[in-house]
């Protein structure tokens, strides 16, 4: 028996086996009502995903890095959750970092072969100089995918932790791994098209992973962004506009706030709040892990919700 004969998400799924007679709305139907299954199975892996989100902002506490590996759609999500990073939480490029088998030609267009060279997996991440602070999250759906596996063991002989999300198991990615992630998602409603629920519950994990490790660094204020760059003038107004509305002050002491903190809404969070000066704000900022709110309680015994 062939080994994709064993794979959950590469069998068929009974209850589309007649898709193609239906009308529009009965395909739509079928697909949400599919769709549901991957909310469930993201669930069912919380745990597993929280202790992701720790290893991550641990990781970046350290000046790590969260590094995700995959080829063709895990590959492709992978390298969108890091380049929605920067606009979202400010942070550098290089802090979350995604590697896709094929290289950059690969987002747009199928790269033969390139998924079935552990070699290169290594090389990419050896390319890096990853090591012991460096978190690398493999995804393969399917959990054998060659350039993965060569990259998570690269990894791992690097010392860095490694965490591996298929939607099989066991799978050999989960026995190569530190922690395994595995949404089990059940067939797809076209057979083997793993952009459907395997790409929606990678989605959300990634989502999660990401946005879970920049609040518990300080990347937010309650559910604000507020770790903004004032790159442009949007953004600038952005800043003026939350820092309004969160430190109770008109547009005019707002923007001078901002100007005494380079533009920068964090210290002028913290200036506003704490009622202090830009470098008294930086400085309680640093000592704080760079969070507002425990910055702000230690200069006032206030909690700023």
């Amino acid at each position: 028996m062939a080994l994709e004969d064993t794979l959950l998400t590469e069998s068929r799924n009974p209850r589309s086996e007649a898709i193609d007679t239906l009308d529009a709305l009965g395909i739509v139907t079928l697909m949400n009502d599919e769709d549901m299954a991957a909310v469930r199975a993201v669930g069912a892996e919380a745990a597993a995903i929280a202790k992701a989100v720790d290893w991550a902002a641990d990781r970046f506490r350290r000046g790590g890095r969260l590094i995700y590996v995959g080829a063709g759609t895990s590959g492709r999500l992978g390298v969108l959750d890091a380049s929605e990073c920067p606009p979202t939480f400010g942070t550098p490029p290089g802090m979350v970092v995604g590697l896709i088998a094929g290289g950059p030609a690969a987002l747009t267009r199928a790269i033969e072969g390139a998924e079935d060279r552990p070699e290169q997996g290594a090389a990419d991440v050896a390319g890096l100089d990853v090591g012991d602070r460096d978190l690398v999250v493999g995804i393969a759906t399917s959990g054998r995918t060659p350039y993965v596996l060569g990259a998570v063991r690269e990894a791992r002989s690097r010392n860095a932790a490694t965490v591996g999300i298929a939607c099989n198991r066991p799978s050999l990615l989960g026995r190569e791994v530190d922690l395994e992630i595995a949404p089990i998602v059940g067939p797809e409603v076209i057979a083997g098209s793993t952009r459907l629920k395997a790409g929606t519950v990678t989605k959300l994990i990634l989502n999660t992973i990401t946005t879970g490790a920049m609040v518990r660094i300080g990347k937010t204020l309650g559910n604000r962004m507020i770790d903004l760059q004032p790159a442009n003038e949007k953004l600038r107004i952005r800043s003026r506009r939350m820092l309004r509305e969160l430190a109770g002050i008109d547009d005019a002491r707002a923007a001078e706030i901002l100007d005494g903190c380079g533009g920068k809404l964090k210290p002028a969070l913290v200036a506003a709040l704490a009622e202090v000066p830009p470098d008294e704000a930086i400085a309680l900022l640093d000592a704080h892990g760079g969070k507002v709110r425990e910055a702000v309680i230690a200069r006032t015994g206030v909690d700023p919700r």
